[in-house]
């Protein structure tokens, strides 16, 4: 009984406590999606870890533990910044005044950003996600060959950190895109000259899947042109129009860019079908426990009848022979 009570509620929930009770049942210890040095398929494990827009921040985490785990790499910390962007997961090595990850007006990488970006390399070979590696430089005029200024060292760098990082641990496609930016995106606008406006960054960028769904407004506004032609009066027939896509989806859904769906609590409803199906299932059993001894009473009850000569009412049994 207890089996089919628990039938009928599932098949009466809504589909998000259907997802979660299948959800739970797929992973009862819930560590699928956790992202942690002692988890199965986590950074260190050498397992792949699928990284989203919801579990970015959790990356970032992870990466700063472990740059905080080496000692070697620790003074350098205030010259790393990992932030959460629109675009992913940006790591920024800034330099100093003195140069730290790269030798002073030179793309060639210092032993310190040799160790940095190879720590970098070893840990995100480990996500499907795609990198973008970016360079900058300050608004200060490269004063080395005439014909070599801050797009090539912006560049130049961008590139250096790509090679190091596919030697260290990226798989060979992961990389998407290098760019050099020289001095057009400088970190600190009010001063162009110091010294965190050189620096090399390295983008980890969101899944295809985890991008917003986007309505197709070429396509729309083809079937507004298609509505819109002119009729046989020779007027522009306003009549008939497409609703907007947006506006559409959200009529569908019932409600415009409201929040997730709260699941609603179910103790309620399961009380309602119980209530419903525990009276109908006594009185079947009832019914059933009682028609079994009703019969054989009555049975006993006709035989006794027949043997004593009596019939069922009690009246005598009658036989008249004719001759």
């Amino acid at each position: 009984m207890m089996a089919l009570f628990i039938v009928l509620w599932l098949m009466n929930t809504s589909k998000p406590v259907q997802e979660a009770i299948s959800g739970y049942f797929k992973d009862p210890a819930g560590t699928a999606k956790k992202i942690g040095m002692d988890q199965p398929g986590s950074l260190g494990s050498g397992e792949k870890v699928q990284v989203t827009r919801q579990n970015m921040a959790e990356l970032k985490d992870q990466l700063e533990k472990r740059i905080q785990s080496i000692t070697d790499l620790e003074k350098l910390r205030k010259n790393i910044e990992i932030t959460v962007t629109p675009e992913g997961l940006r790591i920024e090595l800034l330099e100093s005044d003195n140069g730290t990850f790269f030798n002073s007006g030179s793309p060639k990488l210092n032993q310190n950003g040799q160790e940095m970006l190879a720590l970098l390399a070893e840990q995100l070979g480990q996500v499907p996600n795609h990198l973008s590696i970016e360079g900058h430089t300050d608004a200060k005029l490269y004063s080395g060959k005439s014909n070599y200024g801050n797009w090539e060292l912006s560049s130049d760098r961008a590139n250096a950190a790509r090679r190091l990082m596919a030697q260290s641990g990226l798989r060979s496609d992961q990389v998407s895109q290098v760019r050099g930016f020289a001095a057009q995106r400088l970190r600190n606008p009010k001063d162009p000259l110091e010294a965190s406006n050189r620096r090399v960054s390295i983008i980890v960028q969101y899944l295809a899947s985890d991008t917003p769904e986007t309505p197709d407004y070429k396509e729309a506004g083809e079937s507004h042109k298609e509505l819109g032609k002119i009729d046989s009066s020779g007027k522009l027939n306003h009549e008939q129009s497409l609703p907007h896509p947006i506006t559409t989806r959200a009529k569908n859904m019932g409600r415009l860019s409201a929040g997730p769906r709260r699941v609603r609590f179910f103790a309620p409803r399961l009380l309602k079908v119980t209530l419903v199906t525990l009276p109908a299932g006594a009185i079947c059993w009832n019914v059933g426990l009682l028609a079994v001894p009703t019969a054989f009473w009555w049975a006993q009850r006709n035989r006794s009848a027949v043997r004593s000569g009596n019939s069922g009412d009690g009246s005598p049994n009658v036989c008249a022979y004719q001759t």
